[in-house]
C-alpha cells in the first residue's frame, strides 16, 4: 500500500505552493476517521507502510530515473551531446547554449525531493506512536528515514543551493518561505542524520535492496563531509577521512564489521551476474518488473534504462537499423544523449602512451551489423571509402563499425586498411580534435558524419532483462543501479588527505583503485587534480561529476571548462553552478522572484 503525502489533503498546486509535498496536518482527519497517527499506532506493519513512502521521491525522479543522470553528469567536462550538437537538451548538456535559461526542467526533481523530505519527516515524527518493543528497534527504523532525508537534502543543496529547511511535518501553508544556507543544512540535518543512520542501521547483506545499511550511511557520511569543503570550511574533513578509513579498513579485513567489499577486478563490478547483489555497492536501488519493490506500481516503463542514455547513433550507418529486436539487445538501437568529450577519452591515456584498461572495459567501441548492407557508390563517397568497395556486402552479424584510439595496439593496422575493409573504421582523429579540444564538426569540407560514432559507456549494461512486452521495447527484471560503491571511498580518503595532510597518503589510496583496474601506479605526491582525474576515469557516468566540479572549485568561473571542454565553457556563467528553482513552484509564492536563484 502506498500513501503519498500530497494526496492526503490539498490539490497538487496548493501543495506545491506551500511545500505541501509534506504539509499535511497530522491532526487532520478524513471523513472515514483515518489519520497517519492511527496508521502508525495500529501495528508495526502500519508504520512500515508509512515508512515505505520515504523512498517514493527517489524512485520517481532520482537514482536510475530519467533526468537525474542529466543533472549530475551533464554540464560537465566529461560529456557533450550526441554528435556535439547543441540543438537539444541544452539545459542539461550546454548551459542553455547562450539562450534564455529553461526554468521549468527541474520541476520533477524539486517535487520529488520535497515529497521525499515530507515523507521522511512524517515517518520520523510518527515513530514514537508506533508499538515498537524496544528503543533500539525504533531507532533502526528512524535511521532509515533519517538516511533518506539526508540524501534528499544533499541533492537539494547541491542542485539548488540554499533551500527551505523542514525537519518536521508542516501544519500550515507558507506562501513566503525562507531559504537556509547550504552549510547550515549540512550541519543541522544532513550530517546529524547520517551519523544517526551510521550508528543504528543494520549491517545488512548484499541482497539488501534500496533499504540503506550501515555501510550505506558511512559511505554517504564520508561523501557529505567531504562535500562541505565547497562551502569554505575544513571543519568536517577529518570526519570524512576517518569515516572513509574505517570503511577501507573493514574492506581490507574482509568486511566483518560493515560488509565493505571491493571486487578484485574492475570487470567484476559491472558484470551482469553481479548486478543484483553487487558486493562493492555501498548502496544500490533495485527495480523489479512491474513493481519498484516498495509496494507501488510504477510499472516496467519506470525501470533503470541508463544504458540507453550513452549509446551512439549507430543507425547513421546502413548496416545498423532501429528494429524492435535491436532495442532488446545491449548494443541497442536507441540513440543516447551522452557523448564522451575529448578530455574524458584522453584521461585514459597513460604516461607511457598505453590505454588505461578501464577504457575498453567501460566503453563499447565495436558493433556488428543487424541488417544486410551493400556498399553503394554514394555511401562509399560519404564515408571516404575506396571505390573498390562498391557492391560489397555486410551480412547480419558481420563486424560493422569499429572505433579505434591511436593508443590501441591495432591502430596502425586498422588505419592501413581503413578505406578498403567493408566495415566502418572510425578513427579517434576523425571525431575528436586534440588541438581545439573539441569534436570535429566537418570532414573534408563537409559535415562530419563520423562524429556520430563514438565510444559508448557500457557500465549500465549490467542489469538483467526480459521481454515483458515487446511493444514497450526492453523491460527489466532484477534490474539495479549502483548509487555509491567502495572504490569511491578510496578516492574520498585521497582527497581528504590532500586537504588535511598535503597528500602524503593520497597516492596510496588512488593506487588501490588504479592497480585493481590494471592501470599503472601513480607516482609522487598526489594533487587535487590527480583525484579529480581519477574520479573521472573510475566514476564517469555514475552521477557524481557535477558535484565533484562544484566541490573542487572548478565551477567558480569558466577557466577550468574552457581548458577541458571549450564548447561548454563558452556558455558557462558562475550562477549556473546552481540549477533554477522551478517556475511552477515559484508562481504559487508571494516571494517567488526573491526565492529564485540569481541569473534565472
Amino acid at each position: 500500500m502506498k500513501i503519498t503525502i500530497k494526496n492526503m489533503a490539498m490539490s497538487a498546486a496548493a501543495v506545491a505552493a506551500a511545500f505541501a509535498l509534506n504539509s499535511c496536518s497530522l491532526s487532520e482527519e478524513n471523513p472515514g476517521g483515518f489519520t497517519m497517527g492511527t496508521m502508525a499506532e495500529s501495528s508495526l506493519e502500519g508504520y512500515q507502510t508509512l515508512l515505505n513512502n520515504v523512498y517514493f521521491g527517489m524512485e520517481r525522479y532520482l537514482y536510475g530515473t530519467d533526468g537525474y543522470m542529466e543533472l549530475t553528469e551533464g554540464d560537465t567536462d566529461l560529456w557533450t551531446y550526441k554528435g556535439n550538437e547543441g540543438t537539444q537538451y541544452t539545459q542539461y548538456l550546454w548551459f542553455y547554449a547562450g539562450t534564455a535559461p529553461n526554468t521549468t526542467y527541474t520541476k520533477d526533481i524539486w517535487n520529488a525531493i520535497y515529497d521525499g523530505i515530507g515523507a521522511c519527516n512524517l515517518a520520523i515524527s510518527m515513530a514514537d506512536r508506533a508499538p515498537f518493543k524496544t528503543e533500539e528497534a525504533k531507532n533502526v527504523k528512524v535511521a532509515e528515514a533519517r538516511f533518506m532525508r539526508a540524501v534528499y537534502y544533499f541533492n537539494a543543496v547541491e542542485q539548488f543551493g540554499g533551500v527551505t529547511m523542514l525537519t518536521a511535518p508542516a501544519t500550515s501553508m507558507d506562501f513566503s518561505p525562507s531559504r537556509t544556507d547550504p552549510l547550515t543544512i549540512y550541519k543541522e540535518v544532513i550530517l546529524p542524520d547520517l551519523r544517526f543512520a551510521a550508528l543504528w542501521l543494520d549491517k545488512g547483506t548484499d541482497a539488501t535492496t534500496t533499504q540503506p545499511t550501515k555501510k550505506s550511511a558511512m559511505g554517504m557520511l564520508a561523501k557529505a563531509c567531504l562535500q562541505t569543503r565547497e562551502y569554505g570550511t575544513d571543519e568536517f574533513l577529518q570526519e570524512a577521512l576517518t569515516t572513509a578509513k574505517a570503511l577501507i579498513a573493514d574492506c581490507e579485513a574482509g568486511g566483518a564489521t560493515y560488509g565493505a567489499y571491493m571486487y578484485a577486478t574492475y570487470d567484476d563490478v559491472f558484470k551482469e551476474a553481479n548486478n543484483w547483489e553487487n558486493k562493492e555497492a555501498l548502496w544500490k536501488h533495485r527495480w523489479y518488473a512491474g513493481s519498484d519493490g516498495h509496494g507501488s506500481s510504477l510499472g516496467n516503463w519506470k525501470l533503470n534504462r541508463y544504458d540507453e542514455k550513452f549509446l551512439c547513433a549507430l543507425s547513421k550507418f546502413g548496416a545498423r537499423e532501429k528494429t524492435q529486436e535491436a532495442c532488446l539487445t545491449w548494443d541497442g538501437a536507441i540513440e543516447g544523449i551522452f557523448m564522451p568529450t575529448q578530455y574524458l577519452l584522453n584521461l585514459y591515456v597513460q604516461n607511457d602512451g598505453t590505454l588505461d584498461p578501464r577504457f575498453h572495459k567501460s566503453f563499447t567501441t565495436e558493433w556488428n551489423a543487424n541488417k544486410s548492407f551493400i556498399w553503394k557508390p554514394d555511401v562509399v563517397t560519404n564515408f571516404d571509402k575506396d571505390g573498390s568497395l562498391t557492391g560489397k556486402r555486410l551480412a547480419v552479424g558481420d563486424k560493422a563499425i569499429k572505433f579505434v584510439m591511436p593508443q590501441d595496439a591495432d591502430y596502425a593496422a586498422e588505419m592501413a586498411v581503413k578505406k578498403t575493409v567493408p566495415y566502418l573504421v572510425v578513427d579517434y582523429k576523425d571525431v575528436y580534435n586534440d588541438a581545439s579540444k573539441n569534436v570535429n564538426m566537418t570532414y573534408n569540407g563537409k559535415e562530419n558524419i563520423f562524429r556520430y560514432f563514438y565510444p559508448s559507456l557500457n557500465k549500465h549494461n549490467s542489469s538483467n532483462y526480459y521481454v515483458a512486452n515487446a511493444a514497450k521495447m526492453r523491460n527489466g527484471n532484477l534490474n539495479g543501479v549502483l548509487i555509491m560503491r567502495m572504490a569511491e571511498v578510496y578516492l574520498i580518503a585521497a582527497e581528504a588527505d590532500i586537504y588535511l595532510n598535503g597528500g602524503g597518503s593520497a597516492a596510496g589510496y588512488i593506487n588501490k583503485v588504479r592497480l585493481r583496474a590494471g592501470a599503472n601506479a601513480l607516482g609522487g605526491t598526489a594533487t587535487l587534480r590527480d583525484v579529480l582525474d581519477e574520479r573521472a576515469r573510475e566514476l564517469c557516468g555514475e552521477h557524481t561529476r557535477f558535484y565533484d566540479l562544484k566541490r573542487t572549485g572548478m565551477l567558480k568561473d569558466n577557466t577550468y571548462l574552457n581548458a577541458t571542454h571549450p564548447d561548454l565553457g563558452q556558455y558557462f556563467e558562475p550562477e549556473y553552478a546552481l540549477r533554477p528553482i522551478p517556475t511552477p513552484f515559484l508562481q504559487g509564492l508571494s516571494n517567488g522572484d526573491e526565492y529564485q536563484n540569481p541569473g534565472y
